[in-house]
């Protein structure tokens, strides 16, 4: 019941609280970003949604435009500034995505809406992910977010989406919190953020992790 007659509408309720009480801000960063990078404010990129659906997702933006010679853009690590990391460690950079929220992109819970180029790489338990809306949290990021490889962050958004309920929604929502806090699992070793994913080297198999 909460699934399928709670959840949206308190998704579209909390984002919009969230957008005003938090407006202030996102005009601080939105200006901060004005005045270091210059346009666009906003990094904008198209991700696969519930039932593979594509829709762009709003992220403020946390890297120079910086090139090489040839006019190829510069590595991530060279691009990523200083107010970059930060916004990327507090999580700051992902509170455009409330839009994509109130619009019904995404959910506040959900697996995390990844690159197109990864979806003919899913196995057939993995795609299970998509069908659900992406969330701005989820069960992959209270358990480690960056810091654990693609097939356990798989393993988790087959776990949660498994059984969705009004309790464990409000745990993965305050242990996120916690998590932004403690700036816990930013990266993977090495990576500014986690290596790109390359495809499944096994079938889904069932997860270490206990379900909350």
């Amino acid at each position: 019941m909460y699934k399928k007659f709670v959840k949206r509408p308190m998704d579209f309720l909390l984002s919009l609280l969230g957008l005003v009480a938090l407006s202030p801000v996102l005009l601080i960063i939105a200006i901060t970003i004005l005045i270091q990078f210059g346009h666009p404010i906003l990094f904008k990129q198209k991700r696969p949604g519930k039932n593979e659906k594509i829709f762009t997702i709003y992220k403020f933006r946390t890297m120079t435009n910086k090139k090489a010679a040839n006019g190829e853009l510069l590595s991530d690590e060279i691009r990523l500034t200083k107010f970059g990391k930060f916004l990327r460690s507090t999580s700051l950079d992902e509170l455009p995505e409330l839009f994509n929220i109130l619009k019904g992109d995404m959910s506040i819970v959900g697996p995390r809406p990844l690159l197109i180029e990864y979806l003919p790489l899913y196995n057939e338990k993995q795609r299970l992910r998509h069908t659900v809306r992406p969330g701005l949290s989820g069960f992959a990021q209270i358990n480690g977010r960056n810091g654990i490889e693609w097939e356990e962050k798989f393993d988790l958004d087959v776990i949660y989406i498994e059984k969705i309920t009004f309790l464990r929604d409000m745990r993965i929502i305050a242990k996120t919190l916690l998590k932004v806090v403690q700036r816990d699992g930013i990266s993977q070793e090495g990576e500014a953020t986690i290596k790109d994913f390359t495809g499944s080297t096994r079938s889904t198999e069932e997860n270490k992790y206990v379900n909350i």
